[in-house]
This record gives C-alpha cells, structure tokens and sequence, in this order.
C-alpha cells in the first residue's frame, strides 16, 4: 500500500469516528503515516458523522479526503452524498440493512453488508461499524489478527478493555461475510 484515503460516513452513534481512529491506530501500529480528521454534525447522536482517515507509506500532506479510494457507507444519506466522490476505480462498501438502494456507477467496485443486521443477530447490537469494517480489511488485504489486536488496544479504552475480544469477534464476522 502506498497511499489510501478513505471516508467513513453516516449517523452519530455508529461508531464512525472510532473507525477511523481505529484504522488511524492500525495504520500507526505498523509503522505508516496517517491523517485522522474527524467531522460531525450540528448534534453527536443521531445527526451526521463522517471521519477522513490516510494512510500512507509517505508522509501526509493534507488530512482533506475529497476523493476517497475507499467509501463506508453506514446510511443511505452518507451514500448519497459521496458515492460521486469516490474515485473511478475505488471501492465502496454500503450497510446493506439501511442502505436499500444499489450504487449507480459501474466504474467502482461495491460490497453490501447487512452489518447492522449482522451485529443485531450476533449480539453485537453496537459494533455494525466494526463488523464492516473488518471486509474493509479483508478486502484490502489488511486482515491481520496481531495488528488488528493491537490497534484495538490502542483505541479501546481501560474502563472498557472488555471489549477487546467482542471487536475482534465483530471484525471477523465482517471479514468472514460472503
């Protein structure tokens, strides 16, 4: 990987930001350079979050994601507003479960996830983002359990360490989906 930028879109509360910390902390993990540049709404719960994450081999010029290679779409209004952004050739990935319409360029590659179907049916009812994400990184070719695992210590929270192996869990439900 030289250089990707991706854009995590959707509602406040679906964990778009730690996403992007996330992948932001992987990418810190492994020695790359990354922009981690958080965007929100005029409310945090329930209004629009999008997060612009770069991570590269190369230092980082701007932290501005206008033309991600990589879209994550969690709600049909982020879909709408940036599936003309991505660049030709970028892949998009849409929650399938609240996203019911189809991507209309045929110069992207997408994959539909009902990761909030998947994350509710699994008992995972608040980690749709993660379980997404993990396809994210399989696709890319990033799924990696000891890089995955310490990124996640990075950005999971003392109080909350518990949750460690319940996102491990979430992402490789994600990058298990067919």
């Amino acid at each position: 990987m030289s250089t990707k930028q991706f854009l995590f879109s959707g509602f406040g509360g679906q964990g778009i930001l730690f996403s992007g910390k996330f992948l932001a902390y992987k990418g810190l993990t492994e020695n790359k350079q990354v922009s981690w540049l958080p965007s929100y709404g005029p409310e945090m719960r329930g209004g629009t979050a999008s997060c612009s994450v770069i991570v590269s081999d190369e230092p980082v010029g701007s932290p501005i994601v206008s033309n991600p290679d990589i879209l994550v779409a969690m709600n049909l209004p982020s879909l709408d507003k940036f599936e003309q952004s991505v660049v030709p050739g970028g892949i998009i990935f849409a929650d399938s479960t609240l996203i019911e319409r189809k991507v209309t360029r045929e110069d992207v590659t997408v994959y539909y996830i009902p990761a909030t179907k998947l994350a509710s049916d699994n008992g995972y009812p608040t980690l749709a983002n993660m379980i997404i994400l993990g396809k994210v990184l399989k696709v890319l070719g990033e799924f990696n359990t000891d890089d995955l695992t310490a990124a996640l210590k990075k950005v999971i929270s003392a109080k909350r360490a518990d949750m460690l192996d319940t996102n491990l869990k979430a992402l490789t439900l994600g990058a298990d989906y067919e």
